[in-house]
């Protein structure tokens, strides 16, 4: 009982020193890699205190492995083990998983040998996701060594990435696969967290590295999209931590009943016409947005590599465009800045060419950067005015294409009123989505009118 009053307090006085120096910094990042510091000087403690086998590893696994744990995430535990255990380790182990409970540590303990960590992995891409970002905390090096070794035996990369992405589909689905909801997950919901954590699984499981700025090595990432990164990951990493702080549990929705309080303990100020809640949203749904952006556009590229196409010749649409597997492709890197009028015209393309899948990777990042060519000089070309106009009078795809202008930043730089509205929301339980979504599905409808097919809906 000692052992356990002396942990209990030592845990305790340990937390809460690390949550003052959050409430007094606003140091997120630091929050959580002091949490993970204190776990693991806790927990390898415990285990020198146990005398377990020298056989034997300790792994931190799932976030905890990655070295970041939220104040309210559960801390997930392997405990590895070279061979079944028989009747004393595996009291012995019972006891050591029995202790944690008590000096109030939330773990989320698996026991298994090195074959059945590769068996369980084989079988369930949730298990292997978490082994992925296994990190030996105490115990055996010669262990460890093992299962990593078979852990990269297991993983196909092909196969892993297919079924991370098609996850991820699912997961989006469970959301209404749009970030604009009143109450969004700032982390599984389309835009948050987890979206960022597909992308390292998926680079890791290739082998091109488990940071961002090992892809930006590989030539994934830009400097630009690197630098826009890290502060969308700022930002949803100070939201969520403030969110477990502020419920005093685990909790990752964004509700309605929160918003107020988190943007007041964020610092947000209200105007004359929004209130600060209003502006907490606004900038997570943009936050959202970038997320969504770097996801599309890094698992586009990352799945190029992982898995090229056979070598095809492209189908030349004009001296600025071009079709490739399907695809719209740029002819190169240099055709918007050359000729800022083709922001447009890819668009255009996309609704006059339905046999398309989509842009390439690279013609969706080319559009991204050259956002910033939209000034008053390309508002007022009357070509340009006129390809707009063109956009929208088509006879199919319009919504879908301004949907993608408004992702990646480019119907918000030609309309600076819609731009200023991006992501705005009224703090209200009629509102369901944000103005700009709500225009487009004013678009939506109003074109579902004229159409046919859907006479049932509107007769």
């Amino acid at each position: 009982m000692a052992l356990v009053a002396q942990y209990r307090s030592h845990l305790q006085q340990g937390q809460a020193a690390i949550r003052e120096r959050y409430l007094a910094s606003g140091d997120a990042p630091r929050l959580l890699h002091e949490r993970c510091r204190l776990i693991d000087e806790v927990l390898c403690d415990l285990w020198r205190s146990l005398q377990l086998p020298a056989s034997l590893a300790l792994l931190a696994v799932g976030g905890y492995g990655r070295g970041e744990l939220y104040p309210a995430s559960d801390v997930d535990l392997l405990l590895l083990l070279p061979a079944p255990p028989d009747g004393d380790l595996a009291t012995q182990l019972e006891q050591a998983v029995t202790l944690c409970y008590d000096i109030g540590l939330e773990v989320a303990p698996s026991v298994r040998t090195v074959d059945e960590c590769s068996q369980a992995a084989a079988s369930d891409l949730t298990i292997q996701t978490a082994l992925l970002e296994a990190r030996l905390l105490i115990g055996s090096d010669e262990l460890f060594q093992a299962f990593s070794a078979e852990l990269e035996q297991v993983l196909d990369p092909l196969a892993f990435f297919e079924a991370k992405r098609s996850e991820q589909d699912e997961r989006h689905l469970r959301y209404d696969d749009t970030p604009y909801s009143l109450e969004p997950n700032c982390k599984e919901g389309p835009g948050g967290l987890r979206d960022l954590h597909t992308i390292l699984w998926i680079a890791s499981a290739a082998g091109y590295g488990s940071t961002w700025a090992e892809l930006a090595q590989y030539g994934f990432l830009t400097h630009e999209e690197e630098t826009q990164l890290q502060r969308s990951i700022k930002f949803l990493q100070q939201l969520r931590t403030r969110l477990h702080v502020h419920v005093g549990r685990r909790e990752d929705r964004l509700l309605f009943d929160y918003q107020t309080a988190l943007a007041e303990q964020l610092g947000y100020q209200a105007t004359a016409t929004r209130r600060a809640s209003e502006l907490l949203m606004q900038q997570y749904y943009r936050t959202a947005k970038e997320v969504t952006q770097i996801n599309t556009i890094l698992l586009l590229n990352i799945g190029a590599v992982i898995s090229p196409l056979p070598d095809q010749p492209p189908e030349p649409i004009n001296e600025r465009f071009e079709i490739t597997h399907d695809f719209l492709d740029i002819s190169d890197d240099e055709v918007f800045d050359r000729e800022p009028a083709a922001i447009l015209e890819a668009f255009l393309l996309m609704e006059k060419h339905p046999a398309l899948q989509g842009m390439t990777a690279r013609t969706l990042r080319a559009l991204w950067h050259a956002r910033t060519l939209i000034d008053d000089e390309f508002r007022s070309d009357a070509g340009n005015r006129a390809r707009f106009l063109e956009i929208m009078q088509q006879r199919r795809g319009v919504l879908h294409e301004l949907r993608r202008m408004n992702q990646f930043g480019i119907l918000g730089r030609y309309l600076p009123n819609f731009g200023r509205i991006v992501g705005q929301m009224q703090h209200d339980l009629f509102h369901v989505y944000t103005v700009d979504q709500h225009i487009l599905r004013v678009l939506r409808n109003l074109r579902r009118f004229l159409a046919d097919e859907f006479t049932h809906e509107y007769p």
